[in-house]
């Protein structure tokens, strides 16, 4: 069977299985039952029927059914929300699915109060921070629940300019290097392990160089939101800040260009990395950190810059060693993640033969879809029906690239590695 239609078939099987919530058994699944979860809940689920429906190749019933699944008990929108979690998370989902004026409009400018209100307490607490001369914790400026995937939001919506603009000028400031115990540090060191949590493992902190999880995920804010041409004083000389340290680590051996997932002190001192490369995903990995880099290239106009991320993830996608250290099939850290960066890294390209990577990527699917999908969406397997680790990403990836046009909802905003769809800009 032709590729693009043995990925149109896995989606339907997919989105037939997840039609609805009362067919999931909720006790079997792999994270619990977060309906309010983007990365592993309803929200996330809905987002895939969205899609769909805005497709023309789905009904709009599952979507609102999922959303309502989703928003049923109540909004959280306190201090632990984030873009994955809670108020943001049905925010970028109801944004989604409005495809035409009037539509959740109500239930939006709640959530956007929530919004708004989480997001300047979170600035004016990183302020604060910065004048005391202290170093971040992750949560407070990473993709998952930090200020970056705050500001995901902010651009995917379209209609909080003051407040992104305000996001982003945190996220310049954040560069700004910090002394600390003799150590001039980036300003986005951290003293914390890469779990969020303090650890005897790493007792001078780190420089997390994540998408998911480091600067990663403000390097490609910084560069999407350019690229829409939203700009701050600064914004330009931020992201080759960040694009220096990333040059300063990048490793090159056998396998092609890497970087470390994380520079502890010890590593910083030596200059001398953990070996490598681990696995290439999105949230870790040559894949994340080269589309980062590539949008941060086309930002500032860098072909020389361009030319080397999208070597990286070609050397990264036809390296066997790299692929095998890839397991799943999720958008996180598996293979739908790494079709789907490959895509978008192919459309903007100026380096040849990304495109001749995709079938091979596409392989894990048609290979195994059966065996996989049981892992995934059947009792018993403690399934993942969700966004990040689960069906319903990969389901998107595949859709996309059987379509091979960009998102009709802007859902790969939340994984900062494109922009928002044209209609909701």
């Amino acid at each position: 069977m032709e590729p693009r239609e043995t990925a149109r078939r896995t989606v339907r099987e997919i989105a037939d299985r997840l039609a609805s919530s009362n067919r999931i058994d909720k006790a079997a699944l792999a994270q619990g039952w977060w309906p309010q979860s983007l990365a592993h809940g309803a929200a996330g689920v809905a987002l895939l029927h969205i899609e769909l429906a805005r497709a023309g190749e789905g009904p709009w019933q599952r979507a609102h059914d999922w959303i309502a699944c989703a928003a049923a008990g109540g909004v959280a929108g306190g201090p632990d929300a984030h873009l994955y979690y809670g108020a943001p998370a049905l925010a970028f989902t109801l944004h989604a699915a409005a495809d035409r004026p009037g539509r959740y409009a109500r239930a939006l400018a709640t959530l956007d109060t929530h919004v708004t209100t989480l997001v300047r307490q979170r600035l004016r607490d990183a302020h604060i921070r910065i004048e005391r001369s202290e170093l971040p914790a992750l949560a407070e400026f990473d993709t998952i629940r930090g200020l970056s995937g705050l500001g995901a939001l902010l651009l995917h919506r379209g209609t909080h300019a003051d407040l992104l603009h305000d996001v982003l000028t945190y996220l310049v400031r954040l560069t700004e290097p910090v002394e600390y115990e003799g150590d001039l540090l980036p300003g986005w060191w951290s003293l914390l392990a890469p779990s969020g949590k303090p650890a005897s493992d790493y007792p001078g902190g780190h420089s997390n160089h994540g998408v998911a999880h480091g600067i990663g995920g403000p390097l490609a804010l910084l560069a999407l939101a350019a690229r829409c041409g939203i700009t701050v004083p600064g914004q330009l000389d931020a992201i080759r800040t960040i694009l220096a340290w990333l040059n300063r680590w990048r490793q090159d051996g056998a396998a092609g260009p890497w970087w470390p997932y994380w520079i502890t002190r010890d590593q910083l001192r030596s200059g001398r990395p953990a070996p490598g490369p681990a696995r290439p995903s999105w949230c870790y990995g040559t894949a994340g950190l080269a589309r980062a880099q590539q949008l941060a290239a086309l930002a500032t106009g860098d072909p020389e810059q361009q030319r080397a991320a999208e070597d990286a993830l070609l050397r990264a996608m036809t390296d066997g060693g790299q692929l095998a250290a890839t397991v799943d099939l999720s958008l996180c850290h598996g293979f739908a993640g790494l079709l789907h960066i490959t895509r978008l890294v192919t459309a903007d390209a100026l380096t040849q033969g990304l495109t001749e990577c995709l079938p091979g990527l596409l392989k894990p699917f048609t290979d195994a879809v059966p065996d996989q999908l049981a892992a995934v969406l059947l009792p018993g397997t403690r399934p993942d029906i969700g966004l990040l680790e689960g069906a319903a990403g990969t389901a998107l990836a595949l859709h996309a690239f059987a379509a091979d046009s960009p998102s009709l909802t802007g859902w790969d905003t939340g994984f900062l590695t494109a922009s928002p769809a044209k209609e909701h800009t």
